[in-house]
């Protein structure tokens, strides 16, 4: 692979769902370059820290929810083992991606000493993939295209309590397949994406909310994110990012779908990466939501360290 490449693809996750149906998905961790890798094959660690902010939590026009206050903070700090083998399938190789949250926290205030937003701390589910890193298209200056295919899975691992409102858990198995993509307009710009499709299985021990219900399955969803950078050195880059979630099926209980529980957020905001070496990386990046519908809108601070071990 081109060692030329910088990249911080290989990434899965970002903050946890609050009040809502869906799962813990990937909405902006992963950003500038995300369709090549940093430096070629072999191990990588990703440590992530996340700061969610939410002063509102939207229903399903958009308006919000009637409580004296709704406001969510959030932290976390996660780590991403990856490995990129000499494994060749097609014109591509195979690698594997590990997700492991290590420390989360959750406050929340929502004006009535938390009787109507009952939270549960711990942490959030293991995420797993394996994916395809295809060779990458070059030109006379360098790369012009990059992409990547993975099958992530989301593990029901997390900590769970139907009796709570906000859980760091799922306590489903989901799958979330993704490919991200990243073009080269010239050997210092590029533009980036990353374009998944969520589906649910069933959750056995359904919220509290729902009642006497055997079985809850969130619905279907699509979630994409994007970027834009630049290197304004050969160390830095700058540039926007953003990130998109639309629920497209209705979340069903007991087999029956549920209407108005559908879920769509967008945000966008700028980042940064500084590369102190072809294999470490420290990235930045922002993000301020958007026409939240069933979720909270709020903003997100992403910082994430990238570390490849060469020999």
């Amino acid at each position: 692979m081109n060692k030329k490449i910088l990249s911080l693809g290989l990434v899965l996750i970002t903050h946890t769902s609050f009040a809502s149906d869906l799962p813990t998905v990937n909405l902006g961790l992963s950003s500038f370059v995300d369709g090549a890798v940093p430096a070629g094959n072999g191990w990588y660690a990703q440590t992530y820290f996340q700061n969610y902010s939410a002063d509102s939590i939207r229903d399903v026009k958009g308006d919000k929810v009637p409580l004296p206050k709704s406001e969510i903070d959030y932290q976390s700090i996660v780590q991403q083992i990856s490995y990129l083998s000499d494994i060749k399938l097609g014109h591509g190789n195979i690698g594997l991606n590990m997700v492991i949250p290590l420390l989360a926290h959750i406050d929340v205030d929502d004006g009535l000493n938390n009787q109507a937003i009952k939270t549960n701390r711990g942490l959030g589910d293991i995420v797993i993939g394996p994916f395809i890193q295809f060779e990458p298209v070059l030109g006379k200056d360098g790369p012009k295209f990059s992409q990547r295919f993975e099958f992530q899975i989301n593990l029901p691992t997390g900590d769970y309590d139907r009796h709570r409102d906000i859980n760091p858990g799922a306590n489903a198995l989901s799958i979330d397949p993704y490919w991200a993509a990243t073009y080269w307009i010239n050997p210092k710009w590029t533009v980036s994406t990353r374009l998944h499709y969520l589906y649910n299985f069933k959750n056995n021990d359904p919220n509290y909310s729902f009642g006497a219900a055997d079985d809850m399955q969130a619905g279907q969803a699509l979630h994409a994110n994007f970027e834009s950078s630049y290197a304004v050195t050969p160390q830095l880059r700058l540039g926007i990012n953003g990130y998109w979630l639309k629920q497209i099926t209705d979340t069903q209980v007991d087999g029956e779908n549920v209407k108005g529980r559908r879920e769509q957020v967008w945000a966008i905001g700028p980042g940064a990466m500084y590369s102190f070496s072809p294999h470490d990386h420290l990235v930045a990046n922002a993000y301020f939501e958007q026409d939240a519908e069933n979720r909270p809108q709020g903003s997100s601070v992403i910082f994430r360290y990238v570390h490849h071990f060469h020999k």
